[in-house]
């Protein structure tokens, strides 16, 4: 079974990746999973500058997934320099970068660091950071604002972008289509969906944030109507994610019109939820008796 698939001009060994914030940088996970066998690591948000996050509580578990406020804290590029493309480089999988922000100079920054680092094979661009030049909102949540991100970051970008795309929108093609006319070279969807969880015992807010991002099964079929609807409206290659638990769920994913899929909350649930996926899918090509994972995007019949 040949398991390899594409996306603008990256091949990866098997369309499995790692969901960025759920996985560190591929250390955190090294003593569970071989991470020589993934089709990706995609990593934790990198900034410009170090990320303190938000206060604590930041995550609470609700029924069928989890809500998170971690604010992005991360030790920044210097570190991540210095640190994590060090120990990437051990392994013979792809590295895709997660580049968070506050303005689109500090994209432009952590972009241009990463520009000449051959470890580094595609670059994933958070657009649901709040944009603090434009009253915190995120930009990935007006047009016009992904527009302007994703042109000037592909000004400055050597290895080809991902926008990950915010579900919190009104019609996610809207969103695809400004990403795609600006330049963008492939999508991830969806990030988290706005959620909140009251305790009512103390009567707080389960979240200091008193929002988080909800993840986990129970968005799967938001996520995967959004990848299917987004798959008809651009042209450009999709990362799908959200609430992948099995290899049938990926399969949904691929199936949609993904290209490649990526693994999130599950990892902290089951730390061998990625490796468990690559081999239900190979064994599902077997069954069917189908040579080319490939064959499986967009295949499903309406």
């Amino acid at each position: 079974m040949n398991m390899q698939t594409t996306i603008a001009g990256v091949t990866f060994q098997n369309p499995v990746m790692t969901a960025s914030g759920t996985f560190g940088s591929g250390m955190e996970y090294a003593e569970f999973v071989d991470l020589n066998r993934l089709g990706a690591v995609v990593t934790k948000g990198v900034a410009n500058v170090p990320w303190t996050g938000n206060p604590t509580p930041r995550v609470a578990e609700v029924y069928g997934g989890m809500l998170n406020a971690i604010g992005l804290q991360n030790p920044g590029i210097d570190v991540f320099m210095e640190r994590d493309i060090p120990f990437l480089k051990q392994y013979d999988t792809k590295v895709i970068v997660n580049v968070c922000g506050k303005t689109v100079e500090d994209y432009v920054e952590v972009v241009e660091r990463l520009g000449d680092e051959p470890a580094v094979a595609m670059l994933e661009i958070n657009v649901s950071c709040p944009n603090v030049k434009e009253g915190a909102i995120a930009f990935g949540q007006r047009a016009d604002a992904l527009f302007g991100i994703t042109e000037e970051i592909k000004k400055h970008a050597k290895q080809p972008v991902i926008m990950k795309l915010s579900p919190n929108v009104t019609d996610i093609t809207e969103m695809a289509k400004a990403a795609e006319a600006a330049g963008a070279d492939a999508l991830s969807l969806i990030n988290t969906i706005t959620g909140m969880k009251i305790d009512i015992h103390r009567r707080k807010f389960a979240i200091a944030n008193k929002t988080g991002g909800m993840s986990g099964p129970a968005i799967k079929p938001i996520a995967v109507r959004m990848v299917y609807q987004t798959a008809q409206a651009v042209q450009i290659p999709i990362i799908g994610m959200g609430g992948i638990a099995t290899a049938e769920d990926a399969i949904e994913f691929l199936l949609a019109g993904a290209s490649a899929v990526s693994i999130g909350a599950m990892n902290f649930v089951n730390p061998y939820t990625t490796i468990e996926v690559i081999d239900g899918i190979e064994a599902y090509l077997k069954q069917y008796g189908i040579e080319n994972v490939t064959d499986l995007i967009g295949a499903v019949e309406a």
